[in-house]
């Protein structure tokens, strides 16, 4: 295992199979189009070329991370890699940390509902089977302060903006949350953070753990985190 860092990115493992990366907020994964060469996927690409803007080499994305999270995200050397881990990806396994207003009258559960996105690109909860998708958050709460509430949150399916959208519609938005959370929200970082990850690797079928550390930035909003 190692850890490099390059243009603020961590690289957690790498093997020849597969990249592992700490994702800072504010990176994209991948391209949009507002924005293609500030991403994951270039820089990453670029690492992999060694600068040599000739090279053949590539990497291969095998998920996402909506832009204001970070944490960790896998990314394939190899487009069988990309397909092993994709095709698997359910038996995948993760993590995440957050920080969220208020307190949970329960201190652990599920919220299943199904989402739906509008034309604005706005991620909700519809009672309509057919226009959304089923989608499930299991989390446990590790913290609480005057103010916030700590969640271990694992994510049962991995919708787009899920983990987002179901604490704000319960009432208890992700802390610096643009999108969906409190309006004129005085925290201007998203308080959500892929904390760990657990899959089979795509040459040995061995199964992986990979973590990563707490940001600085949690333990500012609440202390030491158990």
């Amino acid at each position: 295992m190692r850890k490099d860092h390059l243009k603020g990115i961590e690289i957690i493992y790498e093997d020849r199979d597969i990249i592992v990366i700490d994702k800072p907020p504010r990176l994209l994964t991948m391209a949009s189009a507002a924005e293609r060469e500030k991403t994951a996927y270039h820089i990453l690409t670029d690492y992999v070329r060694k600068g040599a803007a000739k090279s053949h080499k590539r990497i291969f994305i095998v998920h996402r991370l909506d832009r204001e999270t970070s944490g960790i995200v896998i990314f394939a050397k190899t487009e069988a890699a990309k397909n092993c881990l994709q095709k698997d990806w359910d038996n995948t396994e993760k993590r995440y940390l957050a920080v969220v207003y208020g307190k949970l009258p329960e201190k652990s559960g599920v919220i299943t509902s199904y989402l739906a996105e509008n034309a604005a690109h706005v991620v909700y909860s519809t009672k309509d089977k057919s226009m959304g998708k089923i989608s499930t958050t299991a989390y446990k709460v590790l913290k609480e302060t005057r103010d916030f509430s700590v969640l271990e949150i694992e994510l049962v399916t991995g919708r787009k903006n899920q983990i987002r959208v179901h604490f704000a519609e319960s009432g208890h938005p992700v802390v610096g949350d643009a999108k969906y959370g409190k309006k004129n929200d005085v925290h201007k970082r998203m308080a959500l953070h892929s904390l760990s990850i657990s899959f089979l690797h795509p040459w040995n079928g061995r199964r992986m753990l990979l973590e990563s550390k707490v940001p600085n930035y949690f333990t500012g909003l609440v202390g030491n985190i158990p």
